[in-house]
């Protein structure tokens, strides 16, 4: 079977707008460049690429500060639309990412932070800011030996910054001494508790001259309460007795038919 193909015809349904377009861009072209002159035309596109390119970077940086105007007033999700929209213009700008890294940790949102903040470092590795930053949100995560890395790397490139140095640096060290300490006291917590469940049960001596003579104490105490019981008798008539009971004597006082209460 014949396969059957569709074309549209030159000109079918070309709108007059689109038409117009198309021929003002040809004449804008047919100034800068000759039909026979192959150097003046490569000339010409380089020259729009260029002017595209500028547009795009001037567009972006507007948007940029934009954004910076927005973030100052708080307006974090604001400004991070703007962002948003520069970083499409001009994706290889780091301090985009990196001032929204910024942004998002104001906002406690700690991992898109990160993630923005190891953008902006893999776009400009020797930005010592995004390092910087990113050390922050690292930290934000409780990431504190990441952290401490990414901050020396920040002073390795510039080693005169005292923010870093005082700041971040010195107390991502003293969460990292506390988290080492944290550590150990429930390492020996855990193996106190382990010894204390297998401590063995002491080896009494039961044999000793001690519990001997406690032993025979109580033995004595009880022989003399058996050898002796008073009980309180009461007779059917109302007759109430207190008599000694012997021991191996099971008869009452008379024959008469009495009611015990001990």
């Amino acid at each position: 079977m014949a396969s059957f193909g569709w074309k549209r015809k030159i000109g079918e349904k070309v709108s007059k707008a689109t038409s117009q377009q198309f021929e003002a861009d040809a004449a804008d072209d047919k100034t800068l460049i000759s039909d026979d002159d192959d150097d003046s035309w490569v000339h010409a596109t380089k020259r729009r690429k260029e002017v595209l390119l500028e547009d795009c970077l001037k567009r972006s940086k507007q948007l940029k500060d934009e954004g910076a105007s927005l973030a100052e007033n708080r307006r974090y999700r604001e400004a991070i639309h703007k962002w948003d929209e520069a970083l499409q213009l001009t994706p290889e700008d780091a301090t985009l990412y990196e001032m929204k890294s910024q942004v998002l940790m104001s906002l406690h949102e700690m991992f898109p932070a990160v993630h923005a903040a190891e953008m902006a470092v893999q776009r400009n590795p020797r930005s010592w800011d995004a390092w910087q930053t990113l050390g922050r949100a690292q930290l934000g995560l409780g990431e504190i030996a990441l952290a401490i890395r990414s901050f020396q790397v920040s002073l390795h490139i510039f080693p005169m910054n005292p923010e870093v140095w005082k700041e971040d640096l010195s107390w991502a060290r003293k969460l990292h001494e506390q988290q080492k300490a944290t550590k150990t006291e429930a390492v020996q917590a855990l193996a106190k508790g382990k010894e204390i469940a297998q401590a063995p049960i002491p080896d009494y001596d039961f044999e000793s001259d001690e519990i001997v003579a406690v032993c025979a104490a109580i033995a004595e105490k009880e022989k003399a309460l058996s050898a002796a019981k008073t009980v309180v008798i009461v007779s059917a008539s109302g007759t109430v007795e207190t008599v000694t009971e012997k021991e191996n004597c099971t008869t009452t006082p008379d024959e008469t038919l009495f009611i015990r209460a001990r």
